[in-house]
């Protein structure tokens, strides 16, 4: 009977559990990867690891016979599944690399490229060279002449001989009183000067200190946020940025890596609005730059392109109208309102669609414009001046 040889009754074995340690996963899926047609398999299953384990990279080498946990692997299995279907790696992980910064990434906003980092390159090279540092260029602003400019020279050569006569004056000093020590009378006291100041004379000083120049640039269509915030990041204090986008999704992503990011409100502010709806009434004529990266995909190409792109990404930031360039026309409308004379307006476009708009510009009125390729050698950027 079973009650009398409970005792006696040893329990089967469980199973033991398959261990899979970082080495196995990463190899395992590599090869599931390469299978549904991914094009850097190794290097895909590794960020996707890296994202369920919350690791970097370099911790997935150093820790290869580290055990993953069940969540951390159910983790991976879901992100499989999800670039199997094509979805983009960057919506999978949650982020991606942009210049210096890590922006996060989500469905419904556009994926930073690339590209645009060249882009970020453009504004930064003319902000350098005509705004910040006040170097020669046919954009930069007139050098404002302050009052005492001219003065600055000769109130500090009198300051020095000020300094100098002072200290000759101590050494005499200074022999008097040994003369003194000793019973001789010295000229100085027979004839004492004259020490009273003349009504021509001042007193030397330096001028008031003056304010850095603090560069303004709108970025129209911002998405995740990441041009005007590597601007305003790798010039910090130097550049200040409005950007607007019209999807909610986008502002308050924006927002997020503005925080991300450790910058404040008034280096980058962000507005949600259409265009450069946002842009308050005083602010035109004010700005340094205005660049964007707006949609720019010709209707007919949006459905070619990589079926990650068309899928997943949204077509309101893609789609550019027939030729590209229904956005762009819309901005080289009301640029030459929102910027200073001599500023730079900076977009990415489609490379068949560069030349096109460049001459738009020309037309417009803007002055030194030139296209710009990419690091493929595609024709990518439109850069003209405001007249």
């Amino acid at each position: 009977m079973v009650g009398q040889n409970a005792g006696q009754v040893t329990a089967p074995e469980q199973p033991q559990k398959e261990v899979w340690t970082i080495e196995r996963c990463l190899r395992w899926s590599t090869g599931y990867l390469e299978r549904h047609g991914e094009e850097r398999p190794r290097l895909a299953a590794e960020w996707l690891i890296c994202a369920a384990a919350h690791r970097k990279r370099i911790d997935l080498y150093l820790n290869f016979d580290q055990p993953l946990s069940e969540a951390e692997l159910a983790a991976v299995r879901n992100g499989l599944k999800r670039r199997a279907a094509g979805e983009p790696l960057q919506y999978i992980t949650g982020e991606t690399s942009f210049r210096q910064l890590d922006v996060l990434c989500e469905p419904g906003v556009l994926i930073p490229r690339p590209e645009t980092e060249l882009l970020v390159d453009f504004v930064l090279e003319y902000l350098d060279h005509a705004v910040l540092t006040g170097g020669s260029s046919v954009a930069r602003r007139e050098r404002v002449e302050l009052p005492w400019n001219a003065e600055v020279a000769q109130a500090r050569e009198q300051e020095l001989a000020a300094l100098a006569a002072k200290a000759q004056s101590d050494d005499e000093a200074t022999e008097a009183e040994e003369d003194a020590a000793d019973g001789v009378a010295t000229p100085d006291e027979a004839a004492p000067a004259d020490t009273t100041a003349g009504e021509g004379d001042f007193e030397a000083s330096d001028p008031e200190p003056v304010a850095p120049p603090v560069a303004h640039v709108l970025e129209v269509g911002c998405g995740t946020g990441c041009i005007s915030l590597s601007l305003a990041a790798e010039r910090p204090g130097a550049v200040r940025c409005v950007a607007t986008d019209i999807e909610p999704r986008a502002v308050a992503l924006a927002h997020r890596n503005r925080e991300r990011a450790g910058l404040a409100g008034d280096a980058v502010d962000i507005r949600e609005g259409d265009l450069v709806s946002p842009v308050h009434a005083e602010e035109y004529g004010a700005f340094d730059v205005l660049v964007s990266n707006p949609p720019y995909v010709p209707t007919k190409v949006v459905d070619t392109l990589p079926r990650e792109v068309a899928a997943f990404e949204p077509h309101l930031a893609l789609d550019g109208g027939a030729d590209g360039l229904d956005i762009f026309r819309r901005l080289l409308d009301v640029a030459p309102a929102l910027l200073k004379p001599g500023a730079l307006f900076a977009v990415e476009l489609f490379e068949t669609a560069t030349e096109p708009a460049a001459e738009l510009c020309r037309a417009a009125g803007f002055t030194d414009v030139r296209v710009a390729s990419d690091m493929t050698g595609r024709p990518r950027f439109v850069l003209a001046h405001c007249a």
